[in-house]
């Protein structure tokens, strides 16, 4: 069997994908809009020893398999290949390549890749306790400090690296984004002379937007250090000095309380499921009676099975210590930690646009984001960002908003009967 029907046969024959080989083989329908290049023998050696998502991963993003065509679509037809293989699977594959002696060799032991032209940022060792503040600060560099002028292409305009809301389908990008921290802000109720604490901040675009857009006195902190430096900047550009305030700092570190108002986008997933409690505590005893949390994260859809693959691609090269958890376990949490939960909404098909904005960006300045980062890292972005649109499409991660409240000591909660935060979208 030739080495292009082998990856054939693993990855399914309805796949509807073209796959080619450095022996010259080829497989599947010539008219495919998809294309998967076997360049060597040493992807062969990661899809034996790494079977299944991260094999492929690892392939990939090492240069010894090209994707060519859209990454989200050949990620959705190659699902068969994903899991992780059966002993009858890698029997399969053994028996089509041990004709060849290299492809045998790469089956039989780890073949050592020699030096390659496509360098791999892969996680760096963390030592030190799990969720410290120093192995948080060294797990956030790794993913965020990778490039302001990269996250600017990806991203866009707004830079905001978190899942955005659509008002309408054929909203942009931006409209989306904009529209989606103006609804942090109406369901937080914030007004004119009110204090805000945003936690994981990333380029401060909730500050921003909440002294711009409603009068509110805004401090952001974040473990980024690019972040920080990028967001003070901006903020001094946007003539907003006097109300928002981005800070190279832990969360945990913020000395300052009586805040009318907390918003935490995207950080609960680095938090860890043994932190949530004093998280949630935390922010909760920043609060004035009466102030609003609102918690905006990623979750699994229950709490089945582990938070997060160690070994799996996404804590191996994106997102080191990330833990993600069912949505009732984040209401649980913040019930325990004092707040009374009023909302709660699940932005899952927003996150799968948000990420077909964001993989057409980084398609669109390839070259400039190659030539920025190494391919390697855009590699990897490239994967990662596709394969978790699907991720979202497929319902296997979902996207949450919580709402909660800080009562008075007598018990009210300062909410109106009905939500009020939905207004018509205005354009």
């Amino acid at each position: 069997m030739r080495l292009a029907q082998v990856f054939e046969r693993v990855v399914g024959r309805d796949a509807r994908v073209r796959f080619l080989a450095y022996d010259d083989s080829s497989a599947g329908p010539a008219d495919a809009d998809v294309t998967v290049t076997v360049t060597s023998p040493y992807a062969v050696s990661y899809l034996i020893h790494a079977p299944g998502a991260i094999g492929l991963a690892r392939a990939y993003v090492s240069g010894y398999l090209d994707v060519t065509g859209d990454m989200y679509t050949a990620l959705s037809r190659m699902q068969s290949a994903m899991g992780d293989m059966t002993w009858a699977d890698k029997r399969t594959l053994l028996r089509g390549i041990l004709g060849d002696p290299l492809l045998r060799a790469a089956a039989l032991r780890r073949l050592e890749p020699p030096p390659q032209e496509v360098r791999v940022e892969r996680l760096p060792f963390l030592a030190g306790l799990r969720h410290s503040k120093r192995r948080d600060a060294k797990a956030i560099s790794h993913h965020y400090d990778v490039s302001n002028t990269f996250y600017e292409w990806v991203l866009g305009p707004s830079m905001a690296y978190t899942c955005a809301c659509y008002p309408a389908e054929d909203a942009t990008l931006e409209q989306a984004q904009f529209h989606k921290f103006d609804l942090v802000a109406r369901k937080l109720d914030l007004k004119k002379g009110m204090r805000l604490l945003d936690v994981g901040c990333g380029w401060g675009g909730m500050v921003m937007h909440a002294a711009r857009e409603y009068g509110v006195k805004g401090l952001g902190v974040t473990l980024s250090k690019q972040q920080a430096e990028w967001a003070q900047k901006a903020i001094a550009e946007a003539g907003l000095s006097e109300l928002a305030e981005v800070r190279h700092l832990d969360y945990r570190d913020v000395t300052e309380s009586g805040f009318d108002a907390v918003s935490s986008i995207g950080l609960t997933e680095h938090i860890g499921k043994d932190n949530l409690e004093s998280y949630f505590s935390f922010l909760y005893g920043k609060l004035e009676p009466g102030g609003r949390l609102l918690n905006h994260c990623i979750t699994r859809p229950d709490d089945t099975g582990p938070a997060m693959k160690k070994d799996g691609f996404i804590n191996r090269y994106v997102f080191p210590d990330g833990e993600l958890e069912g949505p009732g376990h984040l209401v649980s949490r913040m019930h325990d930690a004092g707040f009374e939960v009023r909302h709660e909404e699940n932005l899952r098909e927003h996150y799968a646009k948000t990420l077909t904005g964001w993989c057409r960006n980084l398609d669109d300045h390839w070259d400039e984001a190659v030539a920025e980062v190494g391919e390697g890292t855009a590699r990897v972005w490239r994967l990662y960002m596709a394969g978790s649109r699907l991720g979202f499409d497929l319902n296997w991660i979902q996207l949450h908003q919580v709402l909660g409240v800080k009562l008075h000591e007598d018990g009210r909660s300062g909410m109106p009967l009905r939500p009020s935060f939905e207004p018509p979208f205005a354009g």
